[in-house]
C-alpha cells in the first residue's frame, strides 16, 4: 500500500466526523432562526424546576412576610407567622406550591393557616376561602406581567 493511500484511508473518518458537525450546527442554526419570538420566553427557559414566572410573582407578592423555606426545585415556598401591624391579635402563615412548569392557574396551590390571640395564647381560626382565591389570583396576575413583559423586551 502506497503511503498517500494511507493518509487517505486515516482521513476519511475525520473528513465523515467534521462533515457530519457542519450539518448539525446548520440544522440547529435553522431551527432557531425559525423559532417563535415568545418561545424565547417560554416557562421551560429555566435553571429552576418549576414556571420561573409563578417563582417570581410568589416571592415578590410575599415579600412583607418572613419566609422559613424556599425550594425553587420543588416549588414549595413556606412563609413564618405574619402579624398585620393594623391587626396585631391576628396572624396568618403560608404554603405555596407550584406544581408545573407552565404558567397556568391549575400551577399553583395556596394554603393558608390562621391563628388569633385569645388570652395569651394563639388558637387556630379557619380562613376563608376566598382569601387563599385572592391569593392565588394576585400572584397569577403578576406572573402573567411578568411574561408580558419579558415578551416585551425580547
Amino acid at each position: 500500500m502506497s503511503r498517500l493511500s494511507v493518509s487517505a484511508a486515516k482521513m476519511r473518518p475525520l473528513a465523515l466526523g467534521l462533515s457530519a458537525a457542519i450539518l448539525v450546527s446548520g440544522l440547529s442554526a435553522c431551527a432557531s432562526k425559525d423559532r417563535p419570538q415568545a418561545d424565547l420566553a417560554a416557562s421551560q427557559i429555566t435553571t429552576i424546576g418549576v414556571n420561573s414566572y409563578l417563582w417570581r410573582a410568589t416571592l415578590d407578592s410575599l415579600s412583607f412576610m418572613p419566609l422559613t423555606q424556599t425550594d425553587s426545585n420543588g416549588g414549595v415556598i413556606l412563609t413564618d407567622w405574619y402579624v398585620n401591624p393594623q391587626n396585631p391579635s391576628e396572624r396568618m402563615k403560608l404554603n405555596i406550591s407550584i406544581l408545573d412548569q407552565d404558567l397556568r392557574a391549575d400551577a399553583l396551590r395556596v394554603a393558608a393557616s390562621r391563628q388569633v390571640r385569645n388570652g395569651g395564647t394563639w388558637v387556630d381560626a379557619p380562613v376563608k376561602a376566598a382569601t387563599t382565591q385572592k391569593l392565588e389570583q394576585i400572584i397569577l396576575t403578576k406572573a402573567r406581567d411578568l411574561r408580558r413583559g419579558a415578551l416585551t423586551t425580547n
